[in-house]
């Protein structure tokens, strides 16, 4: 990260504390934190002796795209995938193509002496959704998971279908040259061969994790999992974003056999962090970026007036590209199941095609363009192409971003979590037959105690009764509900009281805080397991 007039760590506490500041901000306004952060962002980059920031391109997506890759892949399900994979193929696949020719076209037209490889940069560019504003706003507000499972997921494949067009544009832009089949071929043997090779080296950081048992190494391989398919994807000439998507999904169904409740527990907790920090750091640059990229601009014979035009023109093909193919392809025939309603799908699809925010990822893209090409000539349309990217996340995020909870309430649109919920029991339920089995194969064994046997067996035999009369209304008439609520709100009481005695035996000097945060510990996970049950 580079930065004129202060020290690059200075800088860094700077991003850091601004994060903190504007997200907290956003909780309060009730604005979801992209948005703010964006505007924060630019807001910063206005006042007066605020330094220049900027990342070096070369690093932006290595250090950036391997983890958040990685962690969206890794915490996505499989079957939700496969149940929605011809919408998401459609978005993920289609829609990014069809915008990065739709951008290219208008681009081509309308930016004067814009190239047909730098225009197809651009709209590599912008053909990929940010799954972050996105879901956080469907989130706070409520939308049926199916529309949150498709954005997520085409949101997770766009990224690799956008890039690696990215890459062949980028590469068609510095040789000077463009052949449309030998493109389509490299696209091809990009992406695959990208994701063979993530699987492999998923296949052999399972080997490796398998073996072990250390929490803390275990949950460093998985940081570096996303790197350990990117680096080596991207010096064989690969997709590395295929690489990173893919050994992030084979890691993710593998991590119940793989790790303990421990490394499971904290790696969670390390994930949600980091993939908080990248994703905030990333869209405050979008707003600190604005000073740089007017700089840039300022070589060019383009006037204020022009560049709105191009940036608006581009936005609104985005726009537009997003609704009409959601609309034409989603909403066809082929796409519906018998006895689906149609109005219903219309308004679902009206939500999909309004969930189109650009962020993170053509951020990083945009910053990693080249100067120069290889020839040595500058990269003379890199800054119309900057500013019109910025327009784009800032049109997709602010318009889109804002007006999302208001379209939602509009058509009425709410949460269908009862699949979940149903999901959830069943698997309670099963879970409770399965531990009273296991008792009754344990009364075999000597070393079992008999009262032990009933006082689980009571135990598990009530969790049993209180699952299973979710799914008969005639089981039971909400008793059962009552006195767990009950019982719950007793345990909590309790877990407090024993929270507080061991902190006055710290404050009085009795136990050392090493001894204190141990029996703590316990307490909280005891107070999570409780809290995950009630749910």
């Amino acid at each position: 990260m580079a930065s004129s007039g202060a020290h690059t760590e200075l800088v860094l506490a700077g991003l850091l504390f601004s994060v903190a500041v504007l997200v907290t901000a956003a909780r309060v306004l009730a604005i979801p934190y992209p948005i703010f952060l964006v505007l924060g962002g630019l807001a910063m980059g206005a006042i007066p002796g605020v330094p220049n920031v900027e990342l070096q391109p070369d690093l932006v997506l290595l250090i950036f795209l391997p983890p958040l890759l990685y962690s969206a892949s890794f915490f996505t399900g499989l079957r939700e995938l496969r149940q929605n994979i011809r919408q998401i193929s459609m978005l993920a696949i289609g829609l990014v193509l069809a915008t990065a020719l739709a951008v290219a076209l208008v681009a081509h037209a309308v930016i004067d002496g814009m190239s047909w490889p730098a225009a197809f940069v651009l709209g590599a560019i912008v053909s990929p959704t940010d799954p972050v504003a996105a879901t956080a706003i469907a989130g706070r507000i409520g939308v049926p998971r199916r529309v949150v499972t498709i954005v997520e997921g085409e949101a997770l494949i766009n990224d690799a279908t956008a890039l690696v067009a990215y890459k062949v544009a980028v590469a068609a832009v510095l040789t000077g040259g463009f052949t449309a089949w030998k493109a389509g071929a490299e696209f091809l043997y990009s992406g695959i061969g990208g994701a063979v090779l993530g699987l492999a080296v998923g296949w052999v950081i399972a080997q490796v994790r398998e073996r072990l048992d250390d929490p803390p190494v275990e949950i460093t391989l998985a940081l570096f999992s996303g790197y350990a398919a990117y680096l080596p994807a991207e010096e064989l000439g690969l997709s590395g974003v295929t690489a990173a998507v893919a050994v992030g999904l084979y890691m993710g169904s593998q991590t119940s056999r793989l790790t303990t409740s421990e490394v499971r527990m904290q790696g969670d907790a390390v994930w949600q962090i980091i993939t908080f920090l990248l994703n905030s750091i990333l869209f405050l640059l979008i707003g600190l970026q604005l000073p740089t990229i007017l700089d840039d601009l300022r070589g060019a014979d383009l006037d204020t007036d022009q560049l709105l035009l191009y940036g608006g023109v581009v936005t609104a093909t985005v726009i537009a590209t997003r609704i009409v193919w959601t609309y034409v392809i989603q909403y066809s025939p082929y796409m519906f199941k018998q006895g689906v309603d149609r109005w219903a799908k219309a308004r679902i699809i009206a939500i999909i095609s309004w969930m189109g925010m650009r962020g993170a990822v053509s951020l990083a893209a945009a910053l990693a363009l080249p100067t120069r090409t290889n020839s040595g000539e500058p990269f003379t349309e890199r800054p119309v192409i900057l500013f019109s990217v910025f327009c784009v996340i800032l049109g997709t995020l602010v318009l889109q971003g804002l007006t999302l909870p208001w379209l939602i309430r509009l058509l009425r649109i709410e949460a269908d979590d009862s699949d979940v919920l149903e999901q959830e029991a069943r698997a309670r339920l099963q879970a409770a037959e399965a531990a009273l089995n296991q008792i009754d194969e344990l009364e075999r064994e000597d070393w079992t105690r008999d009262e032990t046997l009933e006082r689980m067996r009571g135990l598990y035999r009530y969790r049993r009764n209180r699952f299973a009369a979710r799914f008969d209304d005639d089981v039971d008439d909400g008793a059962i509900e009552e006195r767990s609520t009950a019982y719950g709100r007793m345990m909590f009481s309790v877990i407090d009281a024993q929270r507080d005695a061991i902190e006055a035996m710290r404050r009085a000097g009795d136990i050392s805080d090493e001894v204190m945060r141990t029996v703590e510990r316990d307490l909280d996970l005891e107070e999570r397991r409780l809290a995950e049950v009630r749910e």
